[in-house]
């Protein structure tokens, strides 16, 4: 029994060893000293620690950015743009963006009070997608450039670079956003309901379909692509299928189209789709399809959403 216990001891203690070997290794003493001077903006000390750290680790991007932070800090404005362009080169491609690096040169250059530098990095920041306004709103060292043009365009670059879509282009189908009873047109006969939501900051219109009487259910991810300006549209449901529509707002319709898809039977089908605005409480969807190249069509189903009121009725 001795033997037994020294054996499973002798085990767990190796086990206990390797798991420790093989476990990623955590910040130095020096360096957690050195983040700490950082976050209470201790800047003469932790440009101090930054500063031997990086002598143990010259390829680590993280250290240099945060020594070059720190001597901005310290006004050691010459030695912080020498460790801002290590940071820039040593994290390029791996984790640093440059239009960070490039915000915090050009707020470097700013408390030199070079204005000229400090909006040529300031643009360079904004351009390369730098999307923090409230770091131009709140940090000081812009106070004397506030009614300059150029920086007032810069922040507006820089807070549409934080809500892209939030230009006008991307509030077109909101028309057809809430939550709806569905019928079909002809008839009135209830087909389905759908909620329709603005959702990842506005840049996408997401349908989410259930079928009445039936287990069938799709979705649909509507965005505006600003590179080929347009509308586009991609459904998925349970039934395996997909379709990819593209179009455009016209004469206040939203006016989808798909190219010529080959179908199961070998035929191609090209499909039109249509969302007519009729009121606020009122939009008409309508959808036709094509095997002969757009010669003729046929309707492949006409419904009408009502939307509901406050109290979950439909609206009249």
């Amino acid at each position: 029994m001795f033997r037994a216990c020294q054996v499973m001891l002798f085990w767990s203690v190796a086990v206990m060893a390797a798991a420790a070997s093989q476990a990623p290794a955590g910040p130095s003493g020096a360096e957690s000293a050195a983040d700490a001077a950082y976050t209470a903006h201790d800047w003469v000390r932790a440009g101090d620690l930054y500063a031997s750290l990086v002598k143990q680790q010259p390829d680590s991007a993280r250290l240099w950015f945060r020594l070059g932070v720190s001597e901005r800090g310290a006004h050691q404005h010459a030695q912080a743009l020498e460790s801002f362009e290590k940071a820039r080169k040593l994290g390029a491609g791996k984790g640093l963006p440059g239009f960070t690096v490039d915000y915090e040169v050009a707020s470097t250059y700013a408390s030199m009070g070079n204005s000229s530098e400090a909006l040529k990095a300031l643009k360079s920041s904004a351009d390369g997608g730098f999307f923090q306004p409230d770091r131009l709103e709140s940090d000081s060292v812009w106070d004397a450039l506030r009614k300059d043009e150029q920086f007032i365009s810069l922040v507006k670059q820089v807070k549409h670079n934080a809500a892209p879509c939030e230009d006008p282009e991307f509030r077109q189908f909101d028309f057809w956003v809430g939550d709806w009873d569905v019928t079909s047109t002809g008839d009135s006969i209830q087909r389905g309901t759908s909620h329709i939501s603005r959702e990842m900051g506005g840049c996408v219109i997401w349908e989410n379909w259930t079928s009445a009487g039936s287990p069938y259910f799709g979705k649909s991810y509507n965005t505006y692509n600003v590179n080929l300006h347009r509308w586009e549209q991609y459904w998925v449901d349970n039934s395996a299928g997909t379709i990819f529509f593209y179009g455009n707002l016209k004469d206040g319709v939203m006016d989808y189209w798909t190219d010529d898809v080959p179908q199961p039977n070998g035929e191609k089908l090209r499909r039109h789709l249509q969302f007519f605005n009729l009121s606020q409480d009122t939009v008409r969807q309508f959808r036709q399809g094509s095997t002969d190249g757009g010669n003729t069509w046929n309707v492949e189903y006409d419904l009408t959403y009502h939307r509901h009121d406050a109290k979950g009725t439909r609206a009249q």
